[in-house]
């Protein structure tokens, strides 16, 4: 793994998310529109929309400044450290994760906010740096699990206005496509 990419670069995806998750924050507080039903809700056909919209929507300013840095941190860490993958594992814990919720949660409400693909890409580094076990990877898992482990708390239901499905889902589907893609690259070498 060479580091010689840019950090600004790696950092524009997660960037641009959290811009338009401020934008669209900004825009829901000062016209008080209520956002939340472009949020995901499971089995619905208007609900379906959340499965893109989801992540950008935020139900208050904790919520959002809680999703904003380690989206910023996880997401750059994905792609300065596995460049080639980063676009396909960001798309997946995005995508993927809000396709579970639509299809499996047993709530109907909207599911709102990026926690999902703050999960899912906590998951990936964990264990795709296991996995892979050079030096590198290793030291990004350790750095996730000591910064962001105690997330995985969230998977289990506690408070029912915070989306554990999201976070089940997220994690899923970062472990899922850790797996995968370590098993690729098994196979190539």
């Amino acid at each position: 793994m060479a580091l010689d990419r840019s950090f600004f670069g790696s950092s524009a995806v997660p960037f641009r998310l959290v811009f338009i998750m401020w934008l669209t924050y900004s825009v829901q507080f000062f016209y008080q529109i209520d956002f939340g039903m472009f949020g995901i809700i499971p089995r619905t056909l208007w609900g379906l929309i959340g499965i893109f919209t989801a992540p950008m929507v935020h139900g208050s300013y904790m919520h959002l400044l809680s999703n904003t840095f380690p989206l910023l941190f996880l997401g750059t860490a994905l792609f300065f450290f596995y460049d080639r993958i980063g676009g396909v594992v960001f798309f997946r814990c995005y995508l993927f994760t809000n396709i579970l919720v639509w299809l499996f949660s047993p709530r109907v409400s909207p599911h709102i906010g990026a926690s999902g693909l703050i999960y899912g890409l906590a998951s990936f580094l964990i264990f795709f740096g296991l996995l892979r076990q050079d030096f590198w990877s290793l030291l990004i898992s350790i750095v996730v699990i000591l910064s962001y482990g105690g997330i995985f708390y969230g998977i289990l239901p506690s408070d029912p206005r915070v989306s554990w499905e999201s976070h089940l889902a997220g994690t899923l589907v970062g472990g899922v496509t850790a797996f995968n893609l370590a098993a690729q690259k098994k196979v190539r070498h």
